[in-house]
């Protein structure tokens, strides 16, 4: 009895584990499809923008190098925020063409908006100056 009781119990622990490696799995793609990496990209161009140009090819290999542990944690913030059938919708609504135009868009959208809240920023400081006088 002691022997079923534990082989029940390894089978029901290799099925966990084998659910949470799926769930992680779509986690990461989802992160890929839906072009929440994109972003990586531009920070990257940024700081190359500040390191000499002899260095770049290094930098982007080191840089390159950290990005899967970024990616896992932020696949196990998707795991916290939604079910694993949730992701499986997201990935369905990533493979759609409008999916893929919002991935592939993802990371000039980033840049563009981070300018805008730059400038915004800009305009809100004078605004700011206006009050504090």
């Amino acid at each position: 009895m002691k022997k079923f009781i534990l082989t029940v119990a390894f089978v029901v622990v290799a099925q966990l584990g084998m659910a949470q490696d799926a769930f992680k799995s779509d986690a990461l793609k989802v992160i890929e499809k839906s072009g929440a990496a994109g972003p990586m990209q531009n920070v990257k161009e940024q700081v190359l923008a500040s390191i000499p140009e002899a260095k770049h090819a290094d930098f982007s290999k080191d840089f390159d190098a950290t990005l899967p542990a970024l990616y896992d944690k932020m696949a196990v913030i998707y795991m916290e925020t939604y079910t694993h059938d949730e992701l499986k919708e997201m990935l369905k609504f990533y493979d759609s063409p409008v999916g893929k135009k919002i991935a592939a868009n993802a990371g000039e959208l980033m840049k563009k908006s981070t300018e805008a809240g730059q400038e915004w920023g800009m305009q809100l400081q004078g605004l700011m100056m206006k009050y504090m006088q």
